[in-house]
């Protein structure tokens, strides 16, 4: 028995010491530069928890020291209150170059009073164009909740507070283009969108509302820092599997109440045929 428990452990601290590019917990001074805007950045509580404004000068944003290759990344948003229309809180992940990948959570403000827009995207090699938007069960300004993206090379899952909203599956079977060898950095910015973010881009930032200001605590990253593509090959960034019983049953509550916007299901965009996932043939079931 001692035997076999001192293998087991010796087998686990192996596997350990070769994930050296594995990395848990967060910190915004430890983890981030600045991106933009200056003080407009607010680290507090030895790293803990930031604040990003955006003012009449200039928004602002940070991005994380090291890229990454799979993993699950948490952070608590608690957003812009109040008249929040042309801002645009971004929360995402990116590699460089016209042919990059990017995984993309946005929240679109909006008028007092109106719901906030979280938009979600990915890009695959410089192809887009796959945005799905979706209303919150919650005023996501009253308070701090967690958004996630889970991503793997088998399936990217984006989450609010552990709540499946999106599921996209590797389709490279069928010569969908999916994020699988490029390494991408954190960024979490406030800027001024207001050419398109809210209402199309009708409705703009109202300067005599400023400064905005939204607050992020307690990220996390559970991930594989990319040194050499070989390095994270393997490396499963949450379950592998995809989702048990009861978070698909969350995810199709949430398919079924709260998605306003399916680019699968824009036939005005594509009016010469749907990208070819969201074809008949190609649809994977909600299962």
């Amino acid at each position: 028995m001692a035997t076999s428990y001192v293998c087991s452990l010796f087998l686990l601290l192996s596997l350990f010491l070769s994930f050296k590019t594995f990395v848990w917990g967060g910190n915004f001074n430890k983890d981030f530069d600045l991106l933009f805007g200056d003080d407009r950045v607010d680290i507090k509580e030895e790293g803990k928890s930031m604040s990003l404004t955006l003012d009449k000068y200039s928004g602002s944003g940070i991005i994380s020291k090291n890229e990454y290759l799979f993993g699950r990344f948490d952070m608590q948003i608690k957003l812009v209150p109040g008249n929040s229309a042309g801002t645009v809180t971004a929360y995402y992940l990116s590699s460089q170059g016209s042919n990059h990948d990017e995984i993309d959570i946005e929240f679109l403000g909006n008028l007092s009073g109106d719901p906030y827009l979280l938009s979600t995207n990915v890009y695959a090699n410089g192809n887009g164009g796959r945005e799905m938007q979706y209303y919150l069960w919650f005023d996501p300004t009253e308070d701090y909740h967690t958004y996630s993206i889970d991503w793997n090379s088998r399936r990217i899952i984006i989450l609010v507070d552990n709540i499946p909203i999106r599921v996209m599956r590797n389709r490279q079977d069928i010569g969908v283009p999916f994020p699988t060898k490029q390494p991408m950095r954190i960024y979490t910015t406030l800027w001024n969108g207001d050419s398109w973010a809210t209402r199309w881009g009708k409705v703009k930032l109202d300067l005599l509302n400023a400064p905005f200001i939204a607050g992020f605590k307690n990220f996390n990253a559970n991930a594989c820092i990319a040194k050499t593509g070989e390095d994270c090959k393997v490396f499963n960034g949450g379950q592998n599997k995809g989702l048990d019983s009861e978070s698909k049953q969350k995810w199709k509550v949430v398919l079924s109440k709260w998605v306003v916007y399916d680019y699968c299901r824009d036939f005005r965009r594509y009016a010469h045929g749907l990208p070819y996932e969201c074809r008949k043939d190609n649809v994977l079931p909600v299962v």
